[in-house]
């Protein structure tokens, strides 16, 4: 996804300064997220959360605000994890 589809998808205030995308994957990473190089963040994702470990997030799936995805965990879909979350082990989110 280019930047203008994540501005548009975010309600158009994002700063393109704030997001990179991700080396493993493509999927846009904001300044504020933690997210290791050994995570997958898939062309569609989102995260603004902290993804580590061999974790993946992919299709439209979102992390965002204290959640945590690690270990082998795996958020796909239109999945959204944020709050207080934590997805970790072999866990699998699908949304």
């Amino acid at each position: 996804m280019t930047f203008e589809e994540l501005n548009k998808k975010l309600g158009g205030s994002e700063q393109q300064s704030d997001w990179h995308q991700h080396k493993n994957g493509g999927g846009w990473v904001h300044k504020s997220a933690k997210v290791d190089e050994s995570a997958l963040i898939g062309d569609r994702a989102i995260v603004w959360g902290r993804v580590s470990g061999d974790a993946w997030v992919y299709g439209n799936a979102q992390v965002y605000g204290n959640a945590r995805v690690y270990g082998n965990a795996r958020v796909y879909g239109h999945a959204r994890v944020y709050g207080d979350a934590q997805v970790y082990g072999d866990a699998r989110v699908y949304g």
